[in-house]
């Protein structure tokens, strides 16, 4: 029996920086020897190895004593039919996700795919993998792509992906600070809108429902524009107003029953269409009339909304900005341009017909 080989740590760099050839990850030149020597763990020594084979294939050229390698016509052209490897991780493969999300990311996939690019979802959502963190990076490694889209990814993986050498275009989500690209609608302005007029129409008894991520580990920028409206007002805030779920139908179900148990609310917040419906069903099955008893306000934008009556008050954006903001980015990507800019859409409050005054049993 032969002997098992160990391939030598330079040729694995070599592999390392030819993927990132194909990847489009560098324009012009690759990184000096010791940022790459940072960057991939390994001794300069090995790195200039690395280097010195990749010009004798043809892949690099010197550029002299202490500068940068650039990157060959050989090289260029070697890869510049390979199409980039995106995978995208949704935050729900199932009919609980926005139909307008679904629709976004159909669009955002078609886009791509007519520039070349090779597309395709991880195998499991963050949902399957109740957003456990270890299941989710896990999953994203696993899928071996050049390039990762995170749906509405809860701060803790958000902070994984832009620790990592792949790069991550949080879709929605809670980047803050983070050194990540980001886009998706800034509903702000428009929350700080909607709870004024609803404050104004006498209502105190307001509840804001929204995912866990958005709650935890401390509620993300319109959640407290929200709440921070109503302690300005003079409203007492608490649980009630931000309230724990378990994020499933029969959870949710059980939170508009203790919600309309005692104190009913006068006004709901609600984050995504599904639940929007579900609430709308819940409070025709008590008798409960929109906007005469309830006022109700969503924080999603979809179709859907066109089609009801009384018109539901939403939050308005432009779903095509968001789809080409994601498509430049991925360009950029190709081009080895680092992109971590958080370009999000400005939203609108609509009104509609679903606020009223605030019923006073």
């Amino acid at each position: 029996m032969n002997p098992i080989q160990q391939i030598p740590k330079h040729e694995l760099v070599v592999k390392r920086i030819k993927d990132g050839l194909g990847a489009g990850r560098w324009s012009g030149s690759v990184p000096g020897v010791q940022r790459l020597a940072t960057e991939l763990d390994v001794s300069p020594h090995t790195v200039r190895r690395a280097l010195k084979k990749l010009e004798v294939e043809g892949f690099l050229g010197g550029r002299g004593l202490g500068r940068s390698r650039g990157i060959t016509a050989v090289s260029e052209s070697h890869y510049r039919k390979r199409p980039l490897r995106i995978a995208i991780l949704r935050h729900d493969m199932h009919l609980s996700d926005s139909p307008q999300t679904s629709l976004v990311l159909t669009e955002i996939i078609h886009s791509l795919e007519v520039a070349g690019m090779n597309v395709f979802y991880c195998k499991k959502s963050l949902t399957e993998m109740k957003n456990d963190v270890q299941r989710m990076t896990r999953q994203l490694v696993l899928a071996k792509a050049d390039a990762w889209i995170v749906e509405a990814g809860s701060r803790p993986l958000l902070e994984w992906c832009s620790s990592q050498s792949t790069p991550c275009m949080a879709l929605y989500g809670r980047t803050g600070d983070l050194p990540i690209a980001r886009t998706g609608p800034d509903i702000v302005d428009a929350c700080r809108t909607a709870m004024r007029q609803l404050l104004a129409l006498g209502h105190s008894r307001i509840v804001h429902i929204v995912r866990e991520a958005r709650r935890k580990p401390i509620p993300g920028a319109s959640e407290r524009t929200l709440l921070e409206e109503m302690t300005n007002s003079g409203v007492m805030i608490g649980p009630y107003n931000l309230p724990d779920w378990e994020e499933t139908p029969e959870g949710f179900g059980r939170l508009l029953e203790s919600l309309f148990r005692r104190s009913p609310p006068t006004a709901l917040i609600i984050d995504e269409i599904p639940r929007l419906l579900a609430t709308i069903a819940f409070l025709a099955r008590r008798g409960i009339k929109v906007p005469e008893h309830i006022s109700i306000v969503s924080t999603d934008c979809d179709a859907l909304l066109d089609w009801c009556r009384p018109g539901i008050a939403h939050m308005q954006y432009d779903s095509n900005l968001i789809v080409r903001r994601v498509v430049r980015w991925v360009k950029a990507v190709r081009k080895g341009n680092q992109d971590c800019k958080v370009i999000n859409v400005p939203a609108q409050f609509v009104p509609g017909g679903s606020i009223g005054p605030a019923y006073i049993r």
